[in-house]
């Protein structure tokens, strides 16, 4: 079969990777077309665009970008005739996915939302639009399932959260080399995950530094997102008890002590270590 898959963000990216491992063991001939990150081209398939140039958010900067935004969705549609794929799945990313799904069903495409929208906290009444123009919701959380189907009277299936499954299939860390390998001392690590988009992360990582001299005790080390060079972080790492790691979060997070999380994705990530964090927003 030939799927193609719109991941918008860093997270989408690495749950649309296991989707697609998933969907080789039991297709084998299985082709794949999409929009995602690294994760997912190391999966293998034909990557469209990547989510770097993807990642607008707040009011003002979409506002900024709305030309870039409307011809992606242009091209879009036209690559996805132009494929013409069995399926279109969407990974989260509803203010993209929800546009695309919408012209996809009318153009008798078969839709598949993997990871919903997260309607049950804020503007439900885009149900209407999911149960108009998607054929099959997959959710990754308990009570999602019964909000759909109990509440709104639209059939989905429960498939559990990917991260656990991530992060149980992770190989464990060694402390002394993890230390060793970053230059990092001997004090307890605060873990900043500042976020991925830049406008996010030069905004909330500015707020979580400046806690940094009341806690001297402390070493705090920023966990650099994969969509971002690390250049782009040089100009936080002037306090001398700042550090940096690149594309280990999942390393940083099982040897600190606690953590200062931007909200998201990553706060999920962070509890499933069990690290003790303040959520910033």
């Amino acid at each position: 079969m030939k799927y193609y898959i719109i991941a918008g963000e860093a997270s989408g990216d690495l749950h649309a990777a296991n989707l697609m491992k998933a969907l080789k063991k039991i297709d084998a001939s299985a082709d794949f077309r999409f929009w995602g990150g690294d994760l997912m081209q190391n999966v293998g398939g034909t990557l469209v665009k990547h989510y770097k140039e993807l990642a607008f958010m707040g009011f003002f900067e979409v506002l900024m970008n709305l030309r870039t935004i409307t011809k992606n969705l242009s091209f879009c549609k036209k690559d996805i005739e132009a494929y013409q794929p069995d399926c279109v799945i969407f990974i989260d990313y509803p203010g993209f996915n929800m546009r695309i799904a919408k012209w996809a069903k009318t153009e008798g495409y078969k839709t598949h939302y993997y990871i919903s929208p997260q309607i049950w906290a804020w503007k439900e009444n885009r149900i209407t639009a999911i149960k108009r123009d998607v054929d099959k919701m997959y959710v990754i959380l308990p009570f999602e399932k019964a909000f759909y189907e109990d509440k709104h009277g639209m059939p989905v299936t429960f498939v559990g959260h990917p991260l656990i499954d991530a992060i149980a299939n992770r190989t464990q860390v060694d402390e002394t080399d993890f230390r060793k390998k970053h230059q990092l001392n001997d004090k307890p690590i605060i873990a900043l995950l500042p976020g991925s988009r830049k406008q996010e992360i030069n905004k909330m990582l500015t707020g979580m530094l400046s806690v940094v001299k009341r806690f001297s005790d402390y070493q705090f080390v920023i966990a650099g997102a994969p969509s971002q060079d690390p250049k782009f972080y040089s100009p936080f790492m002037a306090n001398e008890n700042v550090y940096f790691v690149e594309n280990c979060t999942y390393d940083l997070l099982s040897v600190s002590h606690a953590a200062l999380v931007t909200s998201g994705t990553a706060t999920l990530e962070t509890a499933l270590f069990k690290v003790p964090e303040v959520v910033c927003y």
